[in-house]
C-alpha cells in the first residue's frame, strides 16, 4: 500500500480561487496551517488507519478502548492545539477561517477517517454552545473542547426513532433547579472512548408532550449514570467506537429554550453534514491516490508497439483513473463553494440546499472512486493488502450517517423549494459561478422551469430522486465550469483542463 499523501495542492488551490475565498483568505497561513497538518496527519494519523482498522475499539469492563496508539497520537493533536483550531480566540481557540478547518477536517479524515469520527464532533458543538448556550455553559466547556480535554458527541437516534426524530422517547424531567435524563441511544459515535479526560453529551431527549415541539437540547457530562452496554460490530470505521447509551437519572442541563432542541441540534447537524461531505471527497481523494500509485507501477500487458506496459497504459484504466480524480476535486470544489456561502449568512434558504447536495455528491463520489480503485486494481483489490477495500469499507457509511441520502433528497424536493428562495438563490448562483455562460444559463432557466412544476404538485416526493440528480448535475457543472476559469492557476495545468473538457464536453467521444 502506498503511505497516504494529503492532497494540499488540490485543496489550496480550490479553497483559494474556486470558493474564491479572498475576504477570510491569507495564503500563509493557510499554507503554512495544512501544510503543518498534513506532515503530522502522513506521519502520526496514517499508520494507525489499518492497525486500527484490525484491531477495532473494544468495550473492556465497561469502558471502550481505542486501539495501540491512538492516545498518544490524540495527546499530539491536542499539544499542537488541533482540536481549537477554528474555537475562538477568547475561549482559548485558534480562530482561524471554516474554509481553512474544512481543508483540515478533509485531511484528517483521509489520513484516519476513524479517529477523525471521535474528535470533529468539537466545532459543531462549539457553535451550538455559542449558538444556544448561557455564559457560563459557554465559559465551561468551550476551553475544555478547544484544548481537547473533553470531546464530544451527538446523541439523537434510539431504537425505534432513527429518522423519524418525532419518535424520541428518551425522556428529561426537571429535578430541582436541573434535569435528569433516562432512556436509551444507538449509533452514538464516541460515546465513549480513552482519549480525552472528559465527554460532553449533547442529548436530544423529550421534555415535553408528543411529536418534535417536546424535544429539547441538553448537555450532559460523562459520569456513571451513563453507561456503555455495547459497541457495534460493524462493516468499517472499526477503530471509531459506535455506542449504545443508557441514561439512568443522569445530570443534564438545558441548552437554550424548551422545545426548541430540533432548532439547536440542526446546527450541530448540518455542521456534521459537510464534514461528512468532505469525509467523502477525502476517500475518493486517496482511492485515487493508491489506484494511480498502484497503476503505475503494475506491469499488465503490451502496448500498441508490442511492449510491456503498465496498468495505466491501457485506456480503460485510464478512464477509471480520470473519473476518480474528477469525483474528488468536483465534490471538493462544490464543499467549499457551500461553505463560503454559509460563513457569508445572505442565503441560508440556499445554504440548506447546498449542503444536502454537498452530502450526497460528497458521499457517492468517495463510494464511487473507492469502488472504482477495487476495480483499478482487479483481484489485488479485493484482498487486504493495498488497503482500497478499507477505504471503501469505511466511505460506505457516508451515505447513511447524518441523514440517509434518500433523506437528503426528499428535504430538497419539499422544504428546498416551499421555503423561502431557496430555489431562485440557487439559480442565482449557478450564473454567478458559471459568469456568463449561456449552456450553464439554459440550463439553469430548465431548472427553475421543472421547480416550477414541483411546486404544485400534489406529491412532489417521487420525483425526490431525479430531482436531486438533475440540481447535482446542475450544480457540477457550473463548479466545473469555474474550475476551468482558474485553471491556469493549477500546479498541473494540463491534466485539470483535460478534466475540465471531459466534464463540460456534452460529447463524450469528441
Amino acid at each position: 500500500m502506498t503511505p497516504f499523501k494529503a492532497p494540499l495542492e488540490d485543496i489550496l488551490f480550490s479553497l483559494r480561487l474556486v470558493a474564491q475565498a479572498d475576504e477570510e483568505w491569507d495564503e500563509t497561513t493557510a499554507t503554512d496551517i495544512l501544510g503543518h497538518f498534513s506532515a503530522f496527519a502522513e506521519n502520526a494519523l496514517a499508520p494507525l488507519n489499518a492497525t486500527g482498522d484490525r484491531e477495532g475499539a473494544q468495550l473492556i469492563d465497561g469502558r471502550v478502548q481505542m486501539p495501540k496508539g491512538f492516545k498518544e497520537a490524540y495527546k499530539q493533536l491536542i499539544e499542537d492545539g488541533w482540536q481549537g483550531l477554528s474555537a475562538p480566540e477568547e475561549f482559548g481557540g485558534a480562530g482561524v477561517s471554516r474554509l481553512i478547518a474544512a481543508g483540515v477536517s478533509e485531511i484528517f479524515s483521509g489520513a484516519n477517517h476513524a479517529m477523525q469520527m471521535v474528535c470533529n464532533l468539537v466545532p459543531g458543538a462549539i457553535t451550538t454552545l455559542r449558538l444556544f448556550g448561557t455564559a457560563e455553559q459557554q465559559a465551561r466547556w468551550i476551553p475544555k473542547l478547544a484544548s481537547g480535554e473533553c470531546l464530544s458527541t451527538m446523541c439523537l437516534t434510539e431504537p425505534a426513532a432513527g429518522s423519524d426524530l418525532s419518535a424520541i422517547k428518551c425522556r428529561a424531567e426537571q429535578a430541582g433547579e436541573s434535569w435528569v435524563i433516562n432512556g436509551e441511544k444507538i449509533f452514538i459515535s464516541g460515546g465513549d472512548q480513552n482519549l480525552s479526560k472528559d465527554i460532553l453529551h449533547l442529548v436530544l431527549a423529550r421534555s415535553g408532550g408528543p411529536g418534535i415541539k417536546g424535544l429539547s437540547l441538553f448537555l450532559c457530562p460523562a459520569q456513571p449514570e451513563v453507561t456503555i452496554t455495547r459497541i457495534e460490530s460493524k462493516l468499517g470505521l472499526h477503530a471509531s467506537p459506535t455506542c449504545q447509551m443508557l441514561f439512568s437519572d443522569a445530570g443534564a442541563e438545558l441548552v437554550g429554550e424548551e422545545g426548541a432542541g430540533l432548532l439547536a441540534m440542526f446546527k450541530l447537524m448540518n455542521h456534521a453534514r459537510i464534514d461528512v461531505a468532505l469525509q467523502g471527497v477525502a476517500h475518493a481523494s486517496n482511492a485515487a491516490y493508491q489506484s494511480y500509485h498502484y497503476a503505475c507501477d503494475r506491469k499488465q500487458g503490451r502496448g500498441p508497439d508490442g511492449q510491456t506496459a503498465r496498468l495505466s497504459d491501457h485506456a480503460d484504466v485510464q478512464r477509471m483513473l480520470d473519473e476518480q480524480k474528477i469525483l474528488a476535486i468536483g465534490a471538493r470544489a462544490m464543499c467549499h463553494i457551500a461553505l463560503k456561502e454559509s460563513m457569508k449568512g445572505q442565503r441560508p434558504a440556499l445554504v440548506e440546499i447546498l449542503t444536502s447536495l454537498c452530502k450526497v455528491t460528497g458521499s457517492e463520489a468517495g463510494i464511487r472512486a473507492a469502488d472504482l480503485g477495487i476495480q483499478i486494481m482487479g483481484g489485488y483489490g479485493y484482498l487486504t493488502e493495498y488497503g482500497v477495500d478499507q477505504i471503501w469499507r469505511d466511505a460506505r457509511i457516508t451515505a447513511i450517517y447524518e441523514g440517509a441520502n434518500g433523506i437528503h433528497e426528499r428535504t430538497i424536493v419539499t422544504r428546498g423549494l416551499q421555503s423561502g428562495t431557496g430555489a431562485e438563490d440557487f439559480a442565482d448562483l449557478m450564473n454567478e459561478l458559471a459568469d456568463g455562460d449561456s449552456i450553464i444559463k439554459e440550463g439553469t432557466d430548465r431548472w427553475l422551469g421543472v421547480v416550477q412544476q414541483l411546486r404544485s404538485a400534489k406529491d412532489p416526493t417521487s420525483q425526490a430522486h431525479n430531482f436531486c440528480n438533475l440540481t447535482r448535475e446542475l450544480f457540477q457543472q457550473a463548479t466545473w465550469v469555474r474550475i476551468a476559469a482558474v485553471a491556469d492557476h493549477h500546479p498541473d495545468t494540463d491534466e485539470l483542463k483535460r478534466f475540465c473538457k471531459s466534464v463540460l464536453t456534452p460529447d463524450k467521444l469528441s
